[in-house]
């Protein structure tokens, strides 16, 4: 995670790395995430996959949050991916181990609902602090993604077209929407 700045700081960072950090296949995450941060990080991957004749795939971060999440926690059989959605929501989505896979739809929810929506799940993310007030006993994992974990995705979840995922309908509304054209 980069944060504030990171379209200014991540193609230096990848000329950084050894060999400027060229390669022959790029992997991105597409989200869910931040709008900016999703479209920096694909416009970046886009970029230098033209560049570097590299192919160029995505995954999900939801995806990976679980894979991580089932890699230091062996014998969990489901948990639930809880990330910031921003305008007080959270984007969830459960998983299961064996075999890995989505146990659940992807759903962009305020907390209450999460809450009520993840049961008995332990929970892993950057949203899961949202949940924390509102209730006892709940198995809450505050995390952000890693891509080095991207090598614990099962090949089909690495594999994802290079389109952004986003959590909700854009926040922009054209002038048709907002009844002025």
């Amino acid at each position: 995670m980069v944060g504030r700045g990171h379209a200014e700081r991540l193609v230096p960072m990848i000329a950084s790395l050894p060999g400027e950090g060229r390669a022959a296949r790029i992997l991105v995450d597409v989200g869910p995430g931040s709008f900016t941060g999703v479209r920096v990080g694909l416009a970046a991957a886009l970029g230098l996959s033209i560049g570097w004749g590299a192919g160029v795939q995505g995954y999900s971060s939801l995806a990976l949050l679980a894979a991580s999440g089932f890699a230091v926690n062996a014998g969990m059989p489901q948990l639930a991916v809880i990330l910031e959605g921003g305008h007080g929501e959270v984007f969830m989505q459960a998983f299961q181990s064996q075999p890995f896979g989505e146990d659940g739809p992807f759903r962009s929810l305020v907390p209450a609902a999460a809450r009520e929506a993840l049961g008995a799940l332990p929970a892993f993310g950057s949203g899961v602090r949202h949940l924390a007030a509102l209730g006892e006993g709940l198995e809450l994992h505050e995390t952000l993604p890693n891509a080095a974990d991207a090598r614990l995705l099962p090949a089909a979840f690495a594999a994802l077209p290079a389109r952004p995922i986003y959590g909700r309908a854009p926040d922009a509304k054209t002038l048709a929407e907002r009844g002025l054209a």
